[in-house]
This record gives C-alpha cells, sequence and structure tokens, in this order.
C-alpha cells in the first residue's frame, strides 16, 4: 500500500512539473479564445504581460530582465519587431547583436513565460520612423498604411518573413514555443480617419493577410474598433477599465498600460504614480478584464539612432518597474507585484463568471465574481478623486481611500487596496542619485585629443541645387546633418547689417556668417518647427552662409507622418534700405553629412589617426568639435553611466557603439513639477513631473558587455559647445532602501491562503538587495512613532530601539522580513499605549 502511494506522489510530481514547465520543455499548446479570455489548452488564463524590447538593451542582460518580470508576477513578454533594423537595406536582413529576435523569443521560452509578438510592421515606440526602413519611403508610388499596392506588397512579405522565422525555430505555442499572441498594425484607428476609404480597406486586408500565414494563435490590433473577426481589437491607454470589444465573442484584453512616459529633449521628465497604475490594473480586472501588458515594464535605451522623433530623449526608462539601467524601481515593482498576486488569488473566479455589479454610493460600487451561490471574489472601487469613504458590503463595513480598489479573494477578507503601499522604497529617484552610493571617475582633460571640423562644405562630396531641399528626401537619414551653403553679394553702398529669417520645418540649425556662428535655432518634441531671426553684418563682395540642419530622430506617430518633412524651407535677407531678398530660390550648396563621419571619426579603427590633435590647452565651448579619450573600465559587473551634464549637443562612442545622441544644454521648463504629485484623480503624461528646468537627460547607459577589460575608447561629436573635461564615468556601488509599516497596513498578500483565510495577521517589513547584494548594515530601525521620510528617518516621541532584532534578521542576508508586532520585537504589549504604532527601517545593500 505504502508503494502504492509513492507511485501516486511520484505521478503527480511528474505531472505538476510537466504543467509548470510546458514551455521551457517544448510541449505544444492550443491558443484560442472565447468571450471571458485567452484560452490555453481549453483553460481560460488570467494573464500579466509587459513589454520588452529586445534592441533597448543587450542579449546579455535579457536573462535577467526576463527573471525579473517573472519574479514581479508577469507571465508574459511583449515585443515589437522592428523592420528598420532588420532590413537596413531591402532584401538584406539582420538578426544579430541586440536584434537577434529569435534569440530573445528562446530567452523568454527559458524562463516559462508566454510571449506576445507585435510584429506591426508599424511599430511607433517612439522609435526612428516608426520603425518602418527608410528605403521604403522611395520606393515609387508607394504610400503608407492604406490601400497601396506597393506598401501592401512590401509589408506582406516582411509580415510573412517574421512568421515564417518564427515558424522555422518552432516558437509559436502550438509547436511548443511561448509565442500565444502576434499583432499586425498598431493603434491604426487613432489615424483612420485621414485615410478615407482607403483606410477602412487596408484594416480589412492587414487582418486577412496577418489570419492567412497561419500562425495557429490569435491576432489582435489595438485601437482598431473595425478590426474584423476573428482579430481582437485590444485597448491602449492610461485607463481601460471601460472598453468593450467589437464583439461579444472577443475578451477584454489591454495591451498597453502606460507605466509612465517617454522622454523628450527640453522636456521635464515625467512619472506616474504607483498608486494610480495599481489603480488602473484592478479597474480593469474587477470589470471583466483578463489580460493586461505594461507599457513598459522595461524600457531601456534608445542606443545609436533609434530614438524616433521629434527630439525624443536616449533614455526609454519610462519610470518602468525596472529601470533604464536593469534595476528595480521601488515601490513601483513590488506594490504591482502583490497586485499581481491578489489578481492571481481570485483567477478562478474571474474566468468563471461576468462580473455583477452592485452600486455602494456615489462614486462606489463593487464587481462581484461567483464560482457557486456561496463561493466567491469581489473588487470593491472608490473613483471619487478626493472624498476617502467606508462602504458597507456583504454586511460588513470596509475603509475605501479616494481613487482605490480592495481585493478579497474570498469576499470577505481585503488582502490589498491599491492606494496603500507596503512595499520597500529605493532612496533616491535613480539608480545614481546618492552619491555614497556611487563610484565616479572624472575623465582627465590631459588625456583628450580633438578635431575641429571645417564650417560648410568639406571634400568633394557636394551637390548644387536652384532651390531649398527638404531634408530627409535628401539625407535618406544616413546622417543626421545637412549642411545648407549659399552666397550673399553685397554691393558697395548697400546695407551691411541686415536681417536674416530662417524658417525651418525642424528639427535644428547652427547658422554660420562667414564663417563664424552666429544663431543657434531648434523646436520641441510638439512642434518640431522653428525661426530664426537673427541681426547679422555682412561685408562688402563675397560672404558665406552655412547653415547646418539638424535631425533628431524621424517622426514615428500621426496620419502619414512617414511624409512629414524636416529642414529649411525658407531663408530670406530683410535690409531696411533695400526691402528682403528671398534666397530660398537661389544656388545652394549642400552636402549631406559633416567632416568627422566622412573621416570615420568614431571608429576604433581611426583612434589613432594623425587627423586627432593634442595640445596643453584642451579647446573648450566649440562648436562642431570631436573629443577622444581613453578610460579604464571601473570594477564589477554592473552598468555604467557617462555624464554628460557639461557637454552641450551632440553624439557619443563607446568602442565604436554608439550610446545615443545628448542634448544637455536643453532645459526643460522651469515650472510646472510638483514635489509631490497626487495620484488621485485622472493621470496624463503633464500631471506628474520632475525636474524643471534642468536638462531631461545628462547620465547616458553604457551596457557592461560594451567595455572591456583595460583602456576603453570614447569618442564625443560636440555640436554647440561644451568641456569634456568634466566629464564622468558612474558606476553603482551599493543600494540604500527603506520601509515605514503600521500595525494597521495589511500582511503580504502571500500571508492569506484559499479555505485558510489569513495565515499570520501581523503585516511585515519585507527588504531585499538586488541580485548579487546582501544587506550589510541597517542605518536606522525603530518601533513605535518615527519620523521623517524615506532616506531621514529620525525616532519619534514613542521610540523603541530595535535595531539589533533587525539587524540579527537582516544583516548578511539578500533579503529579510520583519513582522510589526510588539511580540516579535521584544517590546512590552503596553508601550506607548493608544498609539498605532510603526516600524521604520534604511538598510543598505552592497557587493
Amino acid at each position: 500500500m505504502g508503494m502504492i502511494k509513492n507511485f501516486i506522489a511520484c505521478v503527480l510530481l511528474v505531472v505538476l512539473f510537466l504543467q509548470n514547465s510546458c514551455f521551457e520543455a517544448g510541449l505544444s499548446a492550443n491558443v484560442t479564445y472565447d468571450h471571458r479570455a485567452l484560452v490555453i489548452d481549453g483553460k481560460r488564463r488570467v494573464l500579466q504581460s509587459g513589454s520588452i524590447h529586445y534592441p533597448r538593451s543587450t542579449p546579455e542582460v535579457w536573462p535577467e530582465l526576463i527573471r525579473k518580470s517573472k519574479e514581479g508576477g508577469l507571465e508574459v513578454i511583449e515585443t515589437y519587431v522592428f523592420w528598420n533594423y532588420h532590413e537596413p537595406i531591402r532584401g538584406q536582413y539582420y538578426f544579430e547583436g541586440r536584434f537577434d529576435l529569435v534569440r530573445f523569443v528562446k530567452t523568454v521560452q527559458e524562463a516559462g513565460l508566454f510571449l506576445h509578438l507585435r510584429i506591426g510592421p508599424y511599430a511607433c515606440a517612439e522609435w526612428n520612423y516608426g520603425g518602418f526602413p527608410v528605403w521604403l519611403h522611395f520606393i515609387p508610388g508607394i504610400q503608407f498604411r492604406t490601400t497601396n499596392n506597393p506598401f501592401k506588397e512590401e509589408m506582406k512579405r516582411f509580415l510573412a518573413k517574421i512568421v515564417d522565422l518564427m515558424k522555422q525555430e518552432n516558437l509559436f505555442a502550438s509547436q511548443g514555443g511561448p509565442i500565444i499572441l502576434a499583432q499586425v498594425e498598431n493603434e491604426y484607428g487613432n489615424v483612420e480617419w485621414a485615410y478615407g476609404v482607403g483606410g477602412e480597406l487596408y484594416v480589412k486586408w492587414a487582418a486577412d493577410t496577418a489570419v492567412n500565414l497561419n500562425t495557429s494563435v490569435p491576432w489582435v490590433m489595438c485601437q482598431q474598433e473595425d478590426a474584423p473577426d476573428p482579430i481582437i481589437n485590444t485597448c491602449n491607454g492610461f485607463y481601460c477599465d471601460g472598453f468593450t470589444p467589437n464583439s461579444p465573442s472577443k475578451p477584454i484584453m489591454w495591451t498597453e498600460n502606460y507605466s509612465g512616459w517617454f522622454l523628450s529633449f527640453g522636456y521635464a521628465v515625467p512619472f506616474r504614480p504607483v498608486e494610480d497604475l495599481a489603480f488602473a490594473v484592478a479597474r480593469f480586472f474587477e470589470t471583466g478584464g483578463t489580460f493586461q501588458n505594461y507599457y513598459m515594464y522595461f524600457g531601456g535605451t534608445n542606443f545609436g539612432r533609434t530614438a524616433g522623433g521629434p527630439l525624443v530623449a536616449t533614455s526609454y526608462d519610462y519610470d518602468a518597474p525596472i529601470d533604464e539601467y536593469g534595476f528595480i524601481r521601488q515601490p513601483k515593482w513590488g506594490h504591482l507585484r502583490e497586485l499581481h498576486k491578489a489578481i492571481k488569488l481570485c483567477e478562478e473566479y474571474l474566468i468563471s463568471s461576468d462580473p455583477i455589479h452592485q452600486k455602494l454610493g456615489a462614486n462606489l460600487e463593487a464587481h462581484i465574481y461567483y464560482k457557486s451561490s456561496n463561493d466567491c471574489a469581489a473588487f470593491l472601487a472608490n473613483y471619487d478623486s478626493s472624498s476617502d469613504a467606508n462602504v458597507t458590503f456583504n454586511g460588513s463595513v470596509y475603509f475605501l481611500p479616494a481613487w482605490s480598489v480592495s481585493i478579497l479573494p474570498d469576499c470577505k477578507n481585503v488582502v490589498f487596496n491599491t492606494a496603500k503601499v507596503i512595499s520597500q522604497r529605493n532612496i533616491g529617484d535613480h539608480p545614481f542619485a546618492q552619491q555614497k552610493n556611487v563610484n565616479e571617475l572624472l575623465l582627465a582633460s590631459s588625456a583628450f585629443s580633438w578635431y575641429e571640423e571645417k564650417v560648410g562644405i568639406s571634400g568633394n562630396r557636394s551637390f548644387v541645387r536652384p532651390d531649398l531641399v527638404e531634408q530627409i528626401n535628401t539625407t535618406k537619414d544616413t546622417s543626421d546633418y545637412l549642411w545648407y551653403t549659399a552666397s550673399i553679394h553685397v554691393m558697395p553702398g548697400q546695407g551691411k547689417e541686415v536681417f536674416l529669417n530662417i524658417e525651418s520645418l525642424g528639427h535644428a540649425a547652427l547658422v554660420f556668417v562667414n564663417k563664424k556662428l552666429v544663431a543657434f535655432g531648434y523646436g520641441n518634441h510638439d512642434f518640431a518647427n522653428f525661426s530664426i531671426n537673427k541681426k547679422i553684418e555682412l561685408n562688402e563682395g563675397i560672404n558665406t552662409l552655412d547653415i547646418l540642419s539638424m535631425m533628431v530622430g524621424l517622426q514615428n506617430y500621426g496620419a502619414w507622418f512617414d511624409v512629414a518633412g524636416a529642414g529649411l524651407f525658407s531663408v530670406i535677407l530683410i535690409d531696411l534700405k533695400n526691402g528682403k531678398s528671398d534666397l530660398s530660390s537661389g544656388e545652394w550648396i549642400y552636402q549631406v553629412g559633416v567632416e568627422g563621419e566622412y573621416n570615420g571619426l568614431d571608429k576604433i579603427s581611426n583612434a589613432n589617426s594623425s587627423l586627432w590633435k593634442q595640445g596643453s590647452t584642451l579647446p573648450v565651448n566649440k562648436s562642431l568639435i570631436w573629443y577622444k579619450t581613453t578610460f579604464l573600465a571601473p570594477e564589477g559587473k554592473g552598468p555604467l553611466a557617462l555624464n554628460l551634464a557639461s557637454m552641450g549637443k551632440g553624439q557619443a562612442w563607446v568602442n565604436g557603439q554608439s550610446i545615443g545622441r545628448y542634448w544637455s544644454a536643453y532645459l526643460a521648463p522651469s515650472t510646472g513639477c510638483t514635489k509631490k504629485c497626487d495620484y488621485r484623480g485622472s493621470y496624463d503624461a503633464s500631471k506628474c513631473q520632475k525636474h524643471c528646468g534642468q536638462p531631461a537627460q545628462t547620465l547616458y547607459h553604457i551596457p557592461r558587455t560594451w567595455v572591456h577589460p583595460g583602456e576603453n575608447l570614447l569618442v564625443i561629436h560636440e555640436e554647440l559647445g561644451g568641456d569634456p573635461s568634466k566629464i564622468s564615468l558612474l558606476t553603482k556601488t551599493g543600494q540604500d532602501i527603506c520601509s515605514f509599516i503600521s500595525e494597521a497596513d495589511p500582511p503580504p498578500v502571500d500571508s492569506w491562503k484559499p479555505n485558510l483565510g489569513v495565515v499570520s495577521s501581523s503585516p511585515q517589513v519585507r527588504l531585499a538587495c538586488e541580485r548579487g547584494w546582501h544587506i550589510a548594515a541597517i542605518n536606522f530601525a525603530s518601533y513605535g512613532i518615527p519620523e521623517g521620510n524615506c532616506g531621514s528617518f529620525r525616532p519619534g516621541a514613542c521610540h523603541m530601539d530595535v535595531l539589533p532584532i533587525v539587524q540579527k534578521a537582516c544583516v548578511g542576508q539578500v533579503e529579510c522580513s520583519i513582522p510589526v508586532s510588539s511580540a516579535y520585537l521584544g517590546v512590552s504589549a503596553g508601550a506607548c499605549p493608544g498609539l498605532l504604532k510603526a516600524l521604520a527601517v534604511e538598510a543598505h545593500c552592497s557587493i
């Protein structure tokens, strides 16, 4: 009998193992859907997803990013596919390095997660040209994203290329792979009106084309109310609890829940409070949703010239749960993980029935999911933006803070409230905020070499046109730069002081008169066009006017965005004596690119070129200059940050790899930021901002794998003027974390067990370091009524020193947990009578 029991136990273990490692083991799965959810192998699933774009990080860190996503409670990774880098030349494909799509999908599979492949091929994503290759623009007769045969032929060919590649590698779920969803097009419904009947026909064609590729998994179209069956139309936005699919047979799915917002040069840094983000997620599942994706869960970096436009910054951090450098952002990551656990406790209820709505008062409501008549889970919501409330539900009274949702997996006990953040917090608003936890290496000025570019046309690469040319059609995006050069003839007796008026479609321009810099003009992300009005002095005879027009990312969004122009469209001289002189239709000499690009100064092979100069005095604050130096890689395995706060505008390379564009001289407006943003009430991208009056970005991510032992090459192309001697290299050497938990806070979600209720009724301080680090010290610990904020706690009027107890539980550990109870902390139950006590802890993590 004992042998039989052991045999049965072994069989059950094998079954459980196979269920939990289906995609790791390569077992096929059937993916369909009904009105409630995606259905995988006959079972409805409630799924949490997060976007990670493979080219915005490096293959070496993909496993760690995906591991952190899984630990955060995600079951699906979502990514776009980036056509312009996979097919840089028509018919020539590239799937290597950061663009190794197959490797990325397999990395997701190895972690045991699903994948949503958003093939598009239009991506938007604040990516250069929305992901379209620029060569597409030059196909005769082509019109993007409408019922245009040349475009449809190219789109169909690329869709088939990606689908066939995934099939060849057995990566669709029916083949044992992780891909359970695919997407065609992207947010076309937002602009479809501009394309008229051609847009409607295009949507139908795109849907038919996708379905006919026979992926064996469902296809989606986001923001597409007219998505034809069987395509699932999905929601994108800050909130999707009011979304209804266009057919009662389709599930409610949210493909882009913005965890923050993207960053643009010249703008303040946007962020989204986690209380609001959690509220949005809880409301979505409360009202019938079953698939939700964070855009982004990890944002990463726009390396090279991949950033879209106009003026999208190099950092694509997005205030995501995992920051640009791959570190966990707390409390966002932790609070969302608790939310995911709470929703997972309700999964069997969510897939068993449709929600039953119950009004609880003004801006107060409940949604109940039943498995049987007396077995249910409930969500209680207060969507008032200012007033807290007590509500009565099932005979019990529950407190609901404004703009919050409580989750009751048994219709009785609250295991989570979106407004109560009990997760640990990071001290500092970015990884390198605390100087004591950063190793800073200042690059010595004596080590720099430089190359000063000539102003205007150089070499024999120029061409002449009788008018002003449009920049993108001229450069074909092979360079950010286009020189416009004209001659101005001043006769004796003519006015030498004139006004120069320049009109540009974007994005920036340097103006030189007789080789001297006289003006700099630029637009912004919302209005790329700009004007320059400048009084200039001319000499008798021939004068030269050289204008360097600069792109900062091709436009990536909007109706007909692919034909949006750039560069100069009007140049006028205004002489108060002799009137206007329109140079726009005169003869212009052009050159694509700048001198340093043609000389390959960014390349390692030219590091020892005789073009580089060195001397006792480093030229600073000069426009159009290249700098070069070397540095020794700091010890450690973590990412590096290059501090370019002392520079103006340009691009930087490390060992020949471009880390992106920088524009430290472009300051955000001085107003619009608040010290503390109220999470209550509807969020938009301008509601919560920080770093007003400062550059959008001064730190630039250098992946650790891009540096090597010994000397590493840094090359800077400075367009405006800066001081390279103040450039520094940063590495993170430690981490300070903290937690503040009161006796009234809820216990962790995982302390609640089905049929058992709350196993432990005590709330807990939980602390955890980044992987590879440990808690080296407890800097503060007080039980009672501690005062201050995270990073500056101090004992209050009621203070009990529990430092030894916390040290014993935490020091030397990667993570620790301390119950917030007088009994555990060895404090008399009568201490601080009548007061609600709390435990505040600050800890230091190091390697």
